[in-house]
């Protein structure tokens, strides 16, 4: 199988937090940009708002099969790298090398 792009986005919800964890999570939250730091990226980018309910984790994945999973695991590595606990992780894929393009239509 062939190699594809795809954009993953997985969504959960983070689980007992921690009064010192919320505090952390907070002060993540401090000079984030959504529009220059929110978007789908080889890296990823783990959003949250300051209700620390749930968030969502964007990443950009070349893979030839199963980009759902590998989406999870990067998404859960990024969590255990704050040293959180979540619950309910679920990933939506869309191929980038198969999604149709609307061009214009040429006037006159």
């Amino acid at each position: 199988m062939a190699e594809h792009t795809y954009r993953v986005l997985v969504r959960g919800r983070f689980a007992d937090l921690t009064s010192e964890q919320r505090v952390s999570l907070q002060d993540r939250l401090k000079g984030f940009d959504f529009l220059r730091d929110g978007g789908f990226s080889e890296e990823g980018a783990l959003m949250f708002d300051e209700k620390l309910d749930f968030f969502s984790y964007r990443v950009i994945l070349t893979a030839a099969e199963k980009p759902d999973e590998a989406g999870l695991r990067r998404a859960a590595t990024a969590l255990d790298s704050l040293g959180v606990d979540f619950q309910g992780l679920k990933a939506k894929v869309t191929d980038m090398d198969e999604m149709k393009v609307n061009r214009p239509k040429r006037l006159g």
